[in-house]
């Protein structure tokens, strides 16, 4: 017989009955009933409960703390008719215990119930972490991001593509993050940096022959945390192709993730080929690059309406409006949106309307009621097909900060409307993003991936405004997160160094920065392009969680901290003096 175990703690049926089994696992309850104890015991993969009738056996687990583990022998009996439990794989047996050897002994009192760990507060449950993830609720939830990147990694194997690893030790690079460093014990003040993503490295791969390359890629960027975005490193499904189109990527990422959602889920999924939305367009329409197409309601541009109106908070803005159906909306919703807009989003105010010709007296109510003229109100039933029973919400400002806005009244509007049809997987592409955009110091700075292809090539680069150029990058979207992005690469030298020039470097700086990239370039350099799913995002869609380190074994806290392994942490001044580093006490906050 085996030392631990003959079967785990799921396998065992009606078809045992008899049998002398050995088990090995965690104590998940105890209940004493005297002359006979129960016990429910827990492995990776499931439960049996056991029986205890034996005075000296339940002299020794009256010893024995919950979540011990403990390995036991016994006989499988079939349980009486009305103990059946349904719940459980293995309700139709139990174990009488015959001999017990704990295994692993708690010695301290449990932080917490597990089986009510999610209730706990997340600094203790990730301080915990190793007792947080038994539960199994959130155990399975890591079994199932395994499953997600075994589906991956096959579906990616089908479909050609070699897996190989990239360095994590190398270069930094202007992803549009902060680099993680890694001072140099061998090279007295030099620096590692950990890569934001395999970019350069996968662009070397298709320079090298390679057709089709990917990898479950580990990745680091210096954030800040969010709710969607795990803190200092994440995993993305990172892939090339030579010869390739974008349309070609989208097909790809259609066939990979469209099917992964399909077959890890029982929600409705988006049918290929998924709908393309202009940058422009989707900032115009949904007022965010990420937009939730779940919710229907649309952004509608209506400058040109009030041009000629008399209300001075309209002047010379852009105005956006989002319509809803307010025929059962009190006036309590429309002050509670007030009250959002000033409070959460921190705007002057929030302007409305409410349209309804069979009102007494005036027929358009709301904050701005009186500069809404006949001649607005019919430009607006034609510009919005306003009818009875209507609101509109407005929003004034410069162009950028009116889409945002609008967009986060829209988001807020389709939740307290209850809009959002939560059994769907909206897929989408954002496609055309813009090549540059202004930093806070109003310079040109990269948009989204300094070494994306603009659409138009040299001659966009010397003939246009560089905040009108487009280039052939792309995002995946569903149900308002990014959950990829990609694009068509730059694999000219002399586009390249135009590119970098733009945006602030010489052409040394470009040949200096990337020297391996630069000069693989002029070895006869293949088109290509890529993109890279996010895997921690991916899986928090496909298991509805609205908290990305749930998805994650060991996440960092909303502070970027390690509360389990305690880092960061100081470390010792010969380790500093190993790397050639001296901390300025003077400097730390």
């Amino acid at each position: 017989m085996h030392k631990y175990r003959t079967h785990k703690c799921d396998e065992l049926s009606l078809e045992n009955v008899n049998e002398t089994v050995r088990l090995s696992g965690f104590v998940k309850t105890i209940r004493d009933l005297g002359s006979v104890m129960f016990v429910d015991l827990r492995d990776h993969y499931g439960i049996t409960q056991l029986v205890i009738n034996e005075r000296e056996l339940l002299d020794k687990f009256h010893k024995i703390p919950v979540e011990s583990t403990i390995c036991v022998d016994g006989i499988v009996l079939k349980r009486e008719e009305e103990t059946i439990n349904p719940q459980l794989k293995t309700g139709k047996i139990e174990v009488r215990v015959n001999n017990v050897e704990v295994l692993g002994n708690v010695y301290n009192t449990l932080p917490f119930q597990i089986d009510e760990s999610r209730n706990v507060k997340e600094d203790l449950r990730l301080e915990y972490r190793f007792l947080d993830l038994r539960n199994e609720e959130i155990h399975k939830k890591i079994v199932f991001r395994s499953k997600v990147l075994k589906t991956l990694r096959d579906k990616m194997t089908d479909l050609d593509f070699v897996e190989i690893q990239t360095p994590i030790l190398t270069s930094s690079s202007p992803e549009g993050a902060r680099d993680f460093l890694v001072p140099s014990r061998l090279h007295p003040g030099e620096f590692y940096a950990l890569p934001q993503a395999p970019q350069q490295f996968k662009q070397l791969l298709m320079i090298s022959g390679f057709d089709k390359y990917f990898q479950i890629a580990p990745c680091f960027r210096d954030e800040d945390p969010r709710a969607d975005r795990s803190p200092g490193e994440f995993y993305q499904l990172d892939f090339e192709m030579s010869f390739a189109t974008q349309e070609d990527v989208l097909n790809v990422l259609e066939k990979v993730i469209g099917s992964t959602f399909k077959e890890l889920s029982t929600k409705q999924v988006s049918e290929a080929p998924f709908r393309r939305i202009t940058f422009k367009e989707a900032m115009d329409k949904y007022g965010t690059d990420k937009p939730d197409l779940r919710n229907p309601l649309v952004i509608e541009d209506v400058t040109e309406v009030f041009k000629d109106s008399d209300f001075r908070v309209f002047k010379d803005k852009t105005i956006k409006c989002i319509k809803i159906d307010a025929t059962s909306v009190s006036r309590r919703f429309f002050d509670q949106m007030v009250d959002f807009a000033t409070g959460e989003l921190e705007l002057k105010g929030l302007a409305w309307i409410k349209y309804d010709e069979e009102n007494e007296g005036s027929n358009i109510t709301g904050t701005i009621s009186r500069f809404v003229t006949d001649e607005i109100l019919e430009k607006l039933k034609e510009k919005v097909a306003l009818k009875t029973g209507d609101a509109l919400f407005f929003v004034a400002d410069e162009y950028k900060k009116a889409c945002e806005d609008a967009g986060d009244i829209r988001i807020e509007l389709g939740k307290r409307l209850d809009l959002i049809n939560k059994d769907k997987y909206e897929l989408c592409f954002i496609v055309d993003f813009p090549m540059y955009e202004l930093d806070d110091d109003g310079k040109i700075q990269f948009n989204h991936n300094p070494f994306s292809m603009p659409v138009g090539g040299m001659d966009a680069l010397l003939n246009m405004n560089p905040l009108d150029i487009v280039a052939h990058q792309f995002d995946l979207v569903c149900n308002g997160y990014e959950i990829a992005s990609g694009a068509v690469r730059n694999h000219d030298t002399n586009i390249m160094v135009k590119a970098f020039e733009i945006a602030g470097y010489t052409e040394e700086e470009v040949e200096t920065k990337f020297a391996s990239l630069f000069n693989a370039f002029k070895f006869g350099a293949p088109p290509h392009a890529g993109a890279a799913p996010g895997i921690d995002r991916l899986v928090m869609l496909l298991l509805d969680e609205t908290n990305i380190r749930e998805v994650i074994a060991f996440p960092k806290n909303s502070k970027a901290r390690d509360v389990l392994m305690k880092a960061p942490a100081k470390v010792s001044k010969k380790q500093l003096d190993d790397v050639h580093i001296k901390v300025i006490e003077s400097d730390i906050k």
